[in-house]
C-alpha cells in the first residue's frame, strides 16, 4: 500500500504543476521518473512513450498509466491515472459550475511563468535524452529527420508515420552492431490482451448501436466520449475541436460555452482529456462529468493493459533492438520539434520571457535546483515582469 500511495502522491504532485500539453508531459515525467526516482531507464521511457504514439488517446495518460503499471501492477495503474488526472478534472468541474469567475485566468503572471517553466522543462528533457539516446552521427541523423517530418507534415498520423519510418531504418542501419536483450524467460499468456483488446472494440460496435436504440442522452454522452478516447490520434489538442461538432450541434452545449470550456483546458495543468468533465458537468451534472471522464479514459484503461506485456516482449526480440535504436532516436526528435511549437511558440514570445527561460533551464541543467524551486523562480520572474 505504501507503494501505490508513493505512485499516487507523486502523479497527484505532477497533476498539479505539469502545463503545457503532452509533449510537455513528457518531459516532466522524464525528469521525475528517468532522473529523479530512477523508476525507469532511458530506454524503457523511450520505449514507453513511443508505443503511446502509436496508440489512439491520451498519450500523456497512457505514459503515465503504463509507469503505474510497471511500478505497482493494475493498482498502480489507477493510482498514477487518479492522481495526474484528479486536478484538471476537479478544476474543468468547477469551471462548469462557475465559469465566469475564470474569465481572467488566461492572462495572468502564473500562466506565463508555467509557460515558461514548460519551455525549460522539456529543452531539458530534449537534451538529456538526445545525448544518451543518440550517441552517434546515424541516431543524430534519425532524430532530425523525425523533427523535420513532424514539422513540415501537419497532420494526425505524422508521429504514428515517422516512429514506423524510424523502426524501419533502424532495423536496416543497425542491425550489425545491435545488442540483444537478454529475453525473458516467464511464461506469457496472451489472453489478457485478447479480452481487453475485445472489449475495446466490442464497445467501440455496441455503444453507437445502442444510443441509436435508446433515447438516452447519458448514452449518447458515454459513447461520444468513449469514441473520442478511443479514435483520435494526436492528444488533446486533436480530440477537443472534433469533438466540437457532436456537442455542439447534439445540443449538449451553446458553443459560447464550448469554446470557454475550451479555453480553460489550454491553460489548467494535467491532461487536456479532462475537458470531458466540463462538457459531462455541463450536460448532466457531476455524474455527467464522472462519466464523460471515466469514457474519453476508457481506452487508456483497456489498451494500456492489453498491448503493453506485448509491446515488451516484441522489444526482447534480435530483430527489435536495431529497430528501437531508431524509434528511440525519433522519439527526441519528436520531442525537439514540440519544444518549439507549441511549448516556444506559446510560451517565449519576448527578451524577457527567453531571459527567464534561460535561466530556468540553467538552474535545472547545471545545479541540483528541484524543479519546484524552480517552478517558484519562474513564478516570481513573471511577476516582476508584469508589474513593470
Amino acid at each position: 500500500m505504501r507503494n501505490i500511495a508513493d505512485i499516487f502522491v507523486t502523479f497527484l504532485w505532477l497533476g498539479l504543476r505539469s502545463f503545457g500539453g503532452p509533449i510537455a508531459h513528457f518531459g516532466y515525467f522524464y525528469s521525475e521518473f528517468v532522473n529523479k526516482k530512477k523508476w525507469l531507464s532511458e530506454k524503457e521511457f523511450s520505449s514507453l512513450t513511443a508505443l503511446c504514439q502509436f496508440l489512439p488517446g491520451p498519450a500523456s495518460s497512457q505514459t503515465g498509466f503504463g509507469i503505474g503499471l510497471k511500478r505497482g501492477g493494475i493498482a498502480g495503474a489507477y493510482a498514477a491515472w487518479l492522481g495526474f488526472t484528479l486536478p484538471s478534472a476537479a478544476v474543468m468541474t468547477a469551471a462548469a459550475y462557475g465559469l465566469k469567475s475564470f474569465s481572467d485566468f488566461g492572462s495572468s503572471f502564473a500562466v506565463k511563468g508555467l509557460l515558461i517553466l514548460t519551455a525549460a522543462v522539456v529543452a531539458q528533457a530534449v537534451w538529456a535524452m538526445g545525448t544518451k539516446l543518440c550517441p552517434d552521427t546515424k541516431t543524430r541523423f534519425v532524430a532530425v529527420a523525425a523533427l523535420f517530418a513532424v514539422s513540415v507534415f501537419r497532420f494526425p498520423f505524422v508521429q504514428v508515420i515517422v516512429i514506423i519510418a524510424a523502426g524501419i531504418a533502424g532495423y536496416f542501419m543497425f542491425r550489425e552492431g545491435g545488442e540483444r536483450t537478454p529475453e525473458n524467460s516467464r511464461s506469457f499468456s496472451y489472453k489478457p490482451a485478447v479480452l481487453l483488446l475485445g472489449l475495446f472494440f466490442g464497445l467501440l460496435i455496441l455503444l453507437p448501436v445502442l444510443a441509436g436504440m435508446y433515447d438516452s442522452r447519458s448514452l449518447k454522452l458515454f459513447d461520444t466520449f468513449y469514441r473520442a478516447g478511443a479514435l483520435v490520434f494526436g492528444g488533446g489538442h486533436v480530440v477537443l475541436p472534433l469533438l466540437h461538432d457532436e456537442i455542439v450541434a447534439g445540443g449538449y452545449m451553446a458553443d459560447e460555452m464550448f469554446l470557454s470550456g475550451y479555453g480553460i483546458a489550454q491553460i489548467v495543468p494535467g491532461p487536456l482529456f479532462t475537458f470531458a468533465s466540463f462538457a459531462g458537468t455541463v450536460s448532466g451534472g457531476l455524474l455527467g462529468g464522472l462519466a464523460a471522464l471515466t469514457a474519453v479514459f476508457m481506452s487508456t484503461f483497456l489498451l494500456i493493459p492489453a498491448v503493453m506485456p506485448i509491446w515488451d516482449r516484441i522489444s526482447e526480440k534480435r530483430f527489435a533492438s536495431a529497430a528501437m535504436k531508431g524509434i528511440n532516436a525519433s522519439v527526441v526528435g519528436i520531442l525537439g520539434a514540440a519544444l518549439y511549437d507549441p511549448v516556444w511558440v506559446k510560451g517565449v514570445a519576448s527578451a524577457s520571457d527567453f531571459a527567464l527561460f534561460c535561466a530556468s533551464f540553467g538552474l535545472l541543467m547545471f545545479s541540483k535546483t528541484p524543479v519546484w524551486a524552480v517552478t517558484l523562480f519562474c513564478l516570481a520572474g513573471a511577476f516582476i515582469r508584469s508589474s513593470i
